[in-house]
């Protein structure tokens, strides 16, 4: 049975108290047997019968839960940096968009992928993720935009969960935008969405939520109301992408359905931020989109303050958000979203892990849990996010097994 002592501090992130209470241990053990965390604790009160197993060194440094990037578009064809010049020279993310950019360049890209080259690209991406202490990724579809496109990139998914070790969460992202063959009869694409492309993946087990981007140059309201209540039908929870260049009222719709979470919400209204405190949906904060498309980054502080739970995520994709540095994201949380070191550090790993409805298994550090966490250069969570550097993490163990050594 393997022991992780010499643990200088250790953040178990239990699900107790509010966003800034992580829990910490001085001097800490962790104790784990296959998969599972048998023990945590102060090293010297390490139960006699785990003192006989394998010691791992944990050399004094900080340990953490493993990382939980709750919103990503991991698998697409092709790249944008194109649209990075645009934006520096002035260009919106609404008029590269009408230009023939945005979304719809990679629907093109991602269509004309094979199955093959998807799994093969987004397999790396997770490789280098897992060098960052990242154990968990939540995957989205929504490149694809057919039946047989949306259902590909799904399927890309499943193989990685089985073929590689980090943890993965399929959400169905059909509802990303209106692709242009549907663009003077948007509502056949949303029969399509309905009555297609849910039930066969209910069938086919690809995805644990439906998640709609809701805004003026994507879906409605009513239209994103429809498409989640026939996703709940066939299973899958809802999300939302709510209220990240206009209020549309998505957060109070997020609440309304009770959402598992609703991501973005840089233009919240107060009436959105009071209903998702009220209904427990969890709020996920991606600055490195608003870093990315030059827009003000949301004051998580406010969301925090009103008694919403607020999870931290990269939003990993190729044009708005195209870095899967989730510290970084944590570190602009802090300096530009006003949370604390510890409440971002509980936003990337329980709520994070709350925002996919994974905190039954991982994002904290406790007896029954996967004995998924990593290893940080750093004596605590402040001297981490203030001495920020590319990469303070030094190994990183899914399920017990160690998949990253610095």
């Amino acid at each position: 049975m393997p022991v992780l002592s010499n643990i200088g501090f250790l953040a178990t992130c239990l699900d107790k108290g509010t966003q800034k209470d992580i829990h910490p241990v001085r001097d800490a053990a962790i104790a784990w047997e296959g998969e599972r965390i048998q023990w945590v604790g102060p090293k010297h009160q390490l139960p006699d019968n785990f003192q006989q197993g394998e010691i791992i060194d944990g050399r004094g440094k900080m340990v953490i839960p493993g990382l939980v990037d709750c919103h990503t578009h991991l698998a697409f064809g092709g790249w944008r940096s194109d649209e990075f010049e645009m934006r520096v020279q002035g260009k919106s993310y609404l008029e590269i968009a009408q230009s023939g950019g945005g979304i719809l360049s990679t629907v093109r890209e991602t269509r004309a992928a094979g199955e093959d080259e998807l799994f093969q690209k987004s397999f790396d991406f997770l490789r280098k993720m897992s060098v960052m202490g990242i154990t968990t990724v939540e995957c989205k579809s929504g490149y694809g935009l057919t039946a047989e496109d949306e259902l590909k990139t799904l399927r890309v998914y499943k193989r990685l969960k089985q073929e590689q070790p980090l943890h993965i969460v399929s959400t169905f992202l059909g509802a990303h935008t209106i692709p242009p063959e549907f663009k003077q009869d948007r509502s056949k694409y949303i029969e399509l969405i309905i009555e297609k492309m849910l039930p066969a993946i209910a069938r086919d087990d690809l995805a644990e939520f439906c998640d709609v981007f809701v805004e003026k140059s994507a879906f409605t309201i009513e239209e994103a109301r429809n498409i989640l209540t026939a996703g709940k039908v066939y299973g899958l929870e809802p999300k939302l992408h709510a209220d990240q260049l206009t209020d549309m009222g998505g957060a109070r719709l997020a609440a309304e359905l009770e959402a598992r979470s609703a991501d973005h919400l840089e233009q919240i209204s107060q009436s959105g931020i009071e209903a998702m405190a009220k209904t427990g949906v969890i709020g996920v904060t991606l600055p490195l989109a608003s870093l990315y498309t030059q827009e003000p980054l949301l004051r998580a502080r406010k969301l925090v303050d009103a008694g919403v739970q607020v999870a931290v995520a990269t939003d990993f994709n190729p044009g708005s958000a195209p870095s899967y540095d989730l510290p970084l994201a944590m570190m602009l949380t802090c300096n530009q979203g006003g949370l604390t070191p510890a409440e971002v550090l509980k936003g990337a790993t329980l709520y994070g892990a709350k925002a996919i409805s994974h905190d039954h298994t991982t994002g904290s550090i406790e007896a029954g849990k996967f004995a998924d966490f990593a290893i940080i250069d750093a004596p605590d969570p402040n001297f981490w996010m203030y001495h920020y550097r590319p990469n303070a993490c030094i190994e990183t163990y899914v399920k017990g097994v160690q998949v990253y050594a610095g």
